[in-house]
This record gives structure tokens, C-alpha cells and sequence, in this order.
């Protein structure tokens, strides 16, 4: 739950899903035109999406056989209640030191 919640609280990351749920799966050189954002930035936040089970990927070649690796949005669906929020309070490292207090 936390590394959703991580995943979506960044603006770029909004807009990364959106345009893939608007217009489908997409490789990295499009679909860092359509959100205007550089392809290494890109793949920095598609892994973090990755990561989270929010996207995945899959690489394919082209007809003129170059390897894309095509993005497309999980099926998911997020229900918060305060019971799934105690649970995962409960994985919160103690330390402040490692909480970044």
C-alpha cells in the first residue's frame, strides 16, 4: 500500500498513468512526447509505477526490428479504510533515523 501511495503522490506519475489509460499501452519515446517529460526521467517513473503493480511492461520488436518495451496500466483498484491503514502503519520501520525524521 505504501509503495502505491509513494508511486502516485508525484505529479508526473499521475499524468504517466492517465495518458496510457486514455490512449493504451505505449512505448517509452512516444509516450514521453505525450506527457513532456525526458525518456531517462521517464523510465525513472515508469519503474516506480513498475515497481508498484500499477504498470506493466513488455518488450516487443518493431517491423524493422528494433526491441520497444510497450507500457500499459494494471487493472487495479484501490479501497482505503482505516483498517488496511493500521495495517500497514504496522510496517513502518520504529527508527526515526530511517523514516527520514
Amino acid at each position: 500500500m505504501l509503495r502505491v501511495f509513494s508511486a502516485l503522490a508525484n505529479p508526473h506519475r499521475l499524468r504517466i498513468v492517465a495518458a496510457l489509460r486514455a490512449n493504451g499501452r505505449n512505448y517509452i519515446s512516444q509516450l514521453a512526447r505525450e506527457v513532456g517529460i525526458s525518456r531517462p526521467l521517464l523510465h525513472l517513473h515508469l519503474q516506480k509505477l513498475e515497481e508498484a503493480g500499477l504498470v506493466s511492461s513488455k518488450l516487443e520488436l518493431s517491423d524493422d526490428g528494433k526491441a520497444l518495451n510497450y507500457f500499459e496500466v494494471t487493472d487495479f483498484k484501490i479501497l482505503v479504510h482505516p483498517d488496511l491503514i493500521e495495517a500497514a502503519v504496522k510496517t513502518l520501520p520504529t527508527d526515526s533515523k530511517k523514516q527520514g525524521d
